[in-house]
């Protein structure tokens, strides 16, 4: 055969091989229909150049999918660049949904970037005296009640004020002393303001209903909610409400005229129907774009299947919820229990999810892929009512009120039809979210199984990152439908942030028995870091957590534990392999066991940091740890008080603490063991955060004539930080008390300057 005859065959093989000499007869695969949207479109003809709505590019929609399944098509409904303000959800059902294994797709058009807005623009602002700006708010029939607002994209922030301790601020079953102090007994309408109460990991905000001297009572039935008694709260949650020995006062009270004082905030007057603004440096309220959040969601898929929405945005969907007597009783997670009465129940079963942008219920084969959620009073998108072989990917969350993702519901036992099952949440960023609601968490999941948790990145959030499971150990939720779960390849970082003052979590939080369910590849780095207190894990088995396996994850820079299972009923725990930058005790769970980890580190192996770096939803490095001068110097202290010896600053573990007597000018050092050059030096205080109002002396000698010393007023924090620059070349790193009392340290570690091996 000749060299080109053969050139021929092979031709001829390959077009045979792709259908392009298809046999006689054969037709080719039909494309999709496309229908094309636009934010003032009309009709139903739904070409380019006459778009529909998109309430009509649904219903037309509806005629092409084909009533008879050999005519069953793909249909693609394009949505043209522009935002598409709603006062109502966008809703799609079953016959919205593909058929006979076909897909309806909503999209952006090429190149466009397509908004459903549940916003309203405030507009007419008028200057007054004091520098604020006003602007009536039409009442209308969508019900406008300003909770949040956005300037130029921003969000503006509530007007509050400062703290109130619960010495002056004594809550009770009936409501709360504290009007005269506070000065709210003077405000002119304080009916308008929200006192806002962190106890633990619950977050509550339950609006004034009256001033009657020095007492304050709230609107019902937010407050009894928030109260001890209801019997519908998890196991011994009453020592977590607003009237528990653990409540420490109110947070801050928000949105009275009164309080409005710093540029960037505002205020929402009901009865006026006005807001009031500062402006930020730079604004000019006649000329910004304010907007509100007012339609509550602008999605809503109720038993739709075989449906994509892809590359479509989602912004200022509002959560009316918490702007009613209802209130926001936070019990767990961005939950709240609702409703004056219902059944007894301690399993949280009858919580309530916040409102979200989108919402999908009972579900199959729905994809959201490529979306944005941002500027919103809620979270951005729910799952539920046995939503199955669903998925949330490669999309983008930023600006959440409430968490970003709920996936499942709170029923242990659900009928079938109702379980939740082989869904996804992958490849997604979650960035400040729980901007307001700050007990929700980044990706919460109920009794979900064969859910997988993939390659998110998760940064800046208030309380935990990711959530699974749910139940507390209760009877009713002993046995359940979780299994099978994966959390994996996640990157968690600077999550339980201090200032919100969450606390009891972890980057990633599970509950429940859930048989086959793995935590793995995970990079989480900054979990409480910098807290007032021995708080905040890396991997939280919580309660009845029981059959998980914790493995080849890198943790560090935690404000507590790398991992906790605590409870003796949470079972057969295994975490093996994973890298971690301290210690943690042996698992208190039966049958559960701590094998060939890497702890202590104060370096990360290489095998660590690519772990690190393919976690998230890109590529990206991983912090490395500074090494630590004081782990191979020797610790000693002025006393020793029991088994608390000072070396246990020094030993790489965070769990362990050292602790002198009470006594004057207590004292813990260590010898780095020659002359080093110190950078920076942490100290993390111990579990009684005795450690208060202290000296940080460097000395090259020992007897410190020629100390360096940094002075720290209060308390130590886990960590304080001292940096030091390029460094002070010392032998000799004291911690020493300015007058009387303890001193007790979890870990001391003496770094060099950047760059610098010491």
């Amino acid at each position: 055969m000749s060299r080109r005859s053969g050139v021929l065959v092979a031709v001829l093989a390959s077009a045979l091989a792709f259908g392009a000499l298809a046999a006689p007869g054969a037709a080719a695969e039909p494309g999709p229909r496309v229908l094309r949207a636009a934010p003032h479109g009309t009709g139903d003809v739904c070409s380019a150049a006459r778009p529909c709505s998109l309430t009509g590019a649904r219903d037309a929609a509806r005629t092409l999918t084909g009533r008879d399944v050999r005519d069953a098509r793909d249909v693609r409904v394009e949505l043209a660049d522009g935002t598409y303000e709603l006062t109502e959800p966008l809703k799609l059902g079953a016959a919205d949904s593909g058929r006979a294994g076909r897909t309806v797709t909503w999209t952006a058009a090429p190149g466009a970037r397509p908004i459903l807005s549940g916003g309203r623009a405030i507009d007419g602002w008028t200057e007054n005296r004091d520098g604020t700006w006003t602007a009536a708010v039409p009442e209308g029939p969508e019900g406008v009640t300003p909770r949040q607002l956005f300037v130029d994209g921003r969000r503006a922030v509530r007007a509050r004020g400062a703290a109130c301790a619960a010495a002056i601020c004594d809550a009770t079953k009936e409501g709360m002393t504290g009007a005269e102090a506070t000065g709210i007994a003077q405000w002119k309408r304080p009916t308008g303001a929200e006192a806002v109460i962190k106890v633990r990991w619950r977050n509550y905000r339950c609006r004034i209903t009256g001033v009657a001297g020095d007492r304050i009572t709230f609107a019902q039935p937010c407050w009894a909610n928030s109260s001890s008694g209801t019997e519908r709260t998890g196991p011994a949650w009453d020592s977590t409400t607003v009237d528990s020995a653990r409540y420490h006062g109110v947070a801050f009270f928000e949105n009275a005229r009164e309080l409005l004082d710093k540029p960037g905030e505002f205020v929402w007057d009901a009865e006026d129907r006005t807001v009031t603004y500062l402006p930020r440096a730079g604004e000019d309220p006649r000329r910004v774009h304010a907007v509100t959040p007012v339609t509550e969601r602008l999605m809503v898929l109720d038993g739709a299947h075989d449906i994509r929405v892809d590359g479509i945005g989602f912004a200022y969907a509002a959560y009316h919820q918490p702007a009613t007597d209802e209130g926001y009783a936070g019990t767990q997670a961005g939950l709240t229990l609702t409703g004056a009465t219902g059944p007894t129940d301690h399993a949280g079963r009858y919580y309530t999810k916040p409102a979200a942008a989108l919402t999908v219920r009972g579900g199959r084969h729905v994809a959201v892929e490529r979306a944005e959620f941002t500027r919103l009073g809620g979270a951005g998108v729910v799952l539920e009512a046995g939503t199955k072989d669903s998925s949330v990917t490669r999309s983008r969350f930023t600006d959440l009120s409430s968490g970003a993702a709920y996936i499942g519901d709170t029923e242990p036992d659900p009928r079938p039809e109702l379980a939740g099952e082989r869904n996804t949440v992958a490849y997604n960023t979650v960035r400040r979210t729980g901007v307001e609601y700050t007990d929700s968490v980044g990706i919460w999941a109920g009794y979900e199984a064969e859910l997988s948790v993939d390659h998110n990145t998760l940064d800046e959030l208030p309380y935990s990152g990711i959530s699974v499971g749910w139940g507390w150990n209760q009877p009713e939720a002993r046995k359940s439908v979780l299994r099978d779960n994966r959390v994996t390849g996640n990157r968690i970082t600077d999550v339980m942030r201090v200032e919100h003052d969450q606390h009891d979590g972890g980057a990633v939080y599970t509950q429940g028995a859930q048989p086959g369910t793995i935590v793995s590849g995970n990079y989480i780095n900054r979990s409480a870091y910098g807290n007032t207190e021995r708080d905040g894990n890396g991997i939280y088995l919580d309660e009845q957590s029981s059959y998980i396996r914790v493995e080849g994850n890198v943790l560090t820079r935690l404000g507590y534990k790398w991992v906790s299972n605590w409870a003796d009923y949470g079972i057969q725990n295994h975490a093996t392999g994973n890298w971690t930058d301290t210690d943690t005790p042996a698992l208190a769970g039966t049958g559960s066991t701590l094998r060939d980890n890497h702890t202590e580190l104060d370096r990360l192996p290489a095998e660590a940091l690519a772990v690190a770096r393919r976690a998230g939803a890109h590529p990206e490095r991983a912090e490395q740890l500074r090494p630590d001068l004081a782990r191979a110097g020797r610790a000693t202290q002025s006393s020793t008080d029991g088994e608390a010896p000072a070396a246990y600053a020094v030993d790489g573990d965070t769990s362990t603490d050292t602790r002198t007597l009470a006594e004057p000018g207590a004292w813990w050092q260590v010898d780095l063991g020659e002359v080093r050059r110190v950078g920076q030096v942490e100290v993390w205080n111990g579990a009684s955060t005795a450690t208060a109002d202290f000296d940080v002396q460097l000395s090259r000698t020992a007897d410190f004539t020629d100390a360096t010393t940094r002075h720290i007023t209060g308390k130590a924090l886990r960590p304080t930080l001292l940096d030091f620059g390029e460094g002070e070349t010392v032998r000799f790193v004291r911690i020493r008390l300015a007058g009387s009392g303890r001193v007790a340290l979890a870990h001391v570690l003496v770094h060099p300057p950047q760059g610098h091996r010491g």
